[in-house]
């Protein structure tokens, strides 16, 4: 992650903000709300029992923040968070997350054994990141590498066809079907990041790009209320 997000959320962590963290698109400006990232997880909400039916441990936490998630799932079983920001994994094992580690979640082979892990949560729209179809491809591949033969995974997304997505500030419109991106630029402290180019995906898309890998798209939760745009998806490997 580039350095102004991160170090936003750190000084967030440690009640040391100065200023808020803001999303640029020209000289249109909005800010990103931290807290987001310090909430609480629970079975109870936010999908949770949904989450719950498709992980089980060992489980990796790709791109995992400020430890949402992992702070829940470790006290079941074995959960390894990963972030490519060092203050984002100091951020989390300060958290109390047990096995955090700065790594690319893109880079996996280099980083993880085969067969390591049961099941994987991408949540964040991190695998938006891969760029393009081929990009979530050869994600899937690795994501299929470092699980075991009965993996799960589950990973979201905000659909490029929905109208609360076209009206986000970092929205860019594509004529292709169930294609759109995402420019995504921080500024914190006088700081300005570089731009973070997603590619969005519809749901039906990503089933498209699972065509020639090991990964099927077995469920589909849309969103509701202020993120209906946002949907989540449960991955089973052939």
């Amino acid at each position: 992650m580039s350095m102004p997000f991160a170090q936003a959320v750190r000084d967030f962590h440690l009640d040391q903000q100065r200023g808020p963290l803001v999303s640029h698109r020209g000289e249109e400006m909005e800010e990103h709300p931290l807290e987001l990232y310090f909430s609480e997880f629970a079975a109870e909400g936010d999908d949770g029992a949904w989450f719950e039916s498709w992980l089980d441990g060992p489980l990796l936490d790709l791109g995992a923040g400020a430890g949402r998630h992992t702070l829940y799932f470790q006290q079941q079983f074995e959960t390894v968070a990963v972030d490519q920001s060092e203050l984002l994994v100091e951020t989390m094992r300060d958290r109390g997350v047990e096995d955090a580690r700065v790594a690319d979640m893109f880079s996996l082979r280099e980083t993880f054994e085969r067969d390591r892990f049961r099941s994987v949560l991408v949540f964040g729209t991190q695998m938006s990141l891969a760029r393009s179809i081929h990009g979530v491809r050869q994600f899937l591949s690795d994501l299929a590498f470092v699980t075991a033969p009965d993996a799960t995974a589950v990973v979201d997304g905000f659909d490029p066809e929905h109208e609360q997505t076209t009206e986000m500030i970092d929205y860019y419109a594509d004529p292709a079907r169930g294609l759109a991106y995402r420019v995504l630029q921080f500024e914190y402290d006088g700081t300005l990041g570089e731009p973070w180019l997603y590619r969005l995906f519809t749901p039906d898309r990503i089933r498209d790009a699972t065509v020639g890998t090991d990964w099927d798209v077995v469920d589909v939760n849309p969103g509701t209320g202020d993120w209906a745009h946002h949907y989540k998806l449960a991955l089973r490997k052939r």
